[in-house]
């Protein structure tokens, strides 16, 4: 009971942190399968007087580092890890890392900071069950973040914008051959096309564009199915097949005549 309660007690102290003065905050936008470095405004050369907590939604606060020292109770706890400067580090991010997370300095709480982390996924439609020419074609775009910033804010107030791009890095919503729509209340930008033949291998990339500034992106690379490929292979090993055959006859040929006339010879001898 007594690890509960204070497990209770330090959750609210990072709560009640988000309500003081002299609090920092910091909104981070990464892609996932990144590493990250969270940022800590940590004045000393040693981290036994900070922590790190977290939280998603409305759940609890969690308490990742207390004093310098990783819980053990957490999820995640292998991918989480301490800079030297008492930054937090976390291994190749998914989805699931999104939320704010607090780090406190406890011999001066005016150096609490906030960093809201937003993560970018790209990924295609559930309903597409082989990716060729000649059919249709949708992209999903999710930004995933702190429900405390809703994407109405993020997309209209603060000018952030899911934008699709080419290699070349040329927006793709003035084509007239993508179709792209975006919902900002949740977060999401889809690019709808047909496939065409020199689509393999192309990539089409999703940003989070803050005015001119990227503030992170997400690239997927188109690759037509096996069943497409091993077609085409079969196909041009079959017309080289019957040409080799072909070759073999038109060599073989005179010998086998050669042959012929021998042994007919050698008959009429005996």
């Amino acid at each position: 009971m007594a690890d509960k309660s204070n497990k209770d007690l330090l959750g609210l102290i990072f709560l009640c942190s988000l309500l003081k003065g002299g609090h920092t905050y910091l909104n981070m936008f990464r892609s996932d399968g990144e590493n990250i470095n969270l940022p800590c405004n940590n004045d000393h050369t040693y981290c036994t007087s900070t922590s790190w907590g977290y939280r998603k939604e409305s759940s609890e606060a969690v308490v990742l580092f207390e004093k310098g020292i990783k819980k053990n109770d957490i999820k995640r706890r292998e991918r989480l890890s301490l800079g030297s400067d008492c930054s937090l580090n976390i291994y190749k991010v998914t989805t699931e890392d999104y939320g704010v997370y607090t780090c406190r300095q406890y011999e001066n709480t005016d150096t609490d900071i906030s960093v809201y982390l937003h993560i970018l996924h790209v990924s295609p439609s559930s309903t597409q069950t082989e990716i060729r020419p000649g059919r249709s074609f949708t992209l999903s775009c999710q930004l995933y973040i702190h429900y405390g910033y809703p994407c109405y804010n993020f997309f209209i107030k603060e000018g952030i914008e899911l934008v699709w791009v080419n290699k070349a890095g040329e927006d793709l919503q003035s084509d007239s051959r993508y179709q792209i729509s975006s919902s900002p209340h949740h977060c999401i930008s889809t690019l709808t096309t047909t496939l065409l033949h020199e689509d393999d291998n192309t990539e089409w990339t999703c940003q989070v564009t803050d005015g001119t500034k990227v503030e992170t992106s997400v690239r997927y690379t188109v690759t037509y199915s096996v069943n497409s490929s091993e077609n085409k292979s079969l196909g041009g090993w079959s017309v080289r097949v019957i040409i080799t055959i072909a070759e073999i006859a038109a060599l073989t040929a005179p010998t086998v005549i050669l042959l012929r006339i021998i042994c007919e010879r050698r008959a009429g001898e005996i």
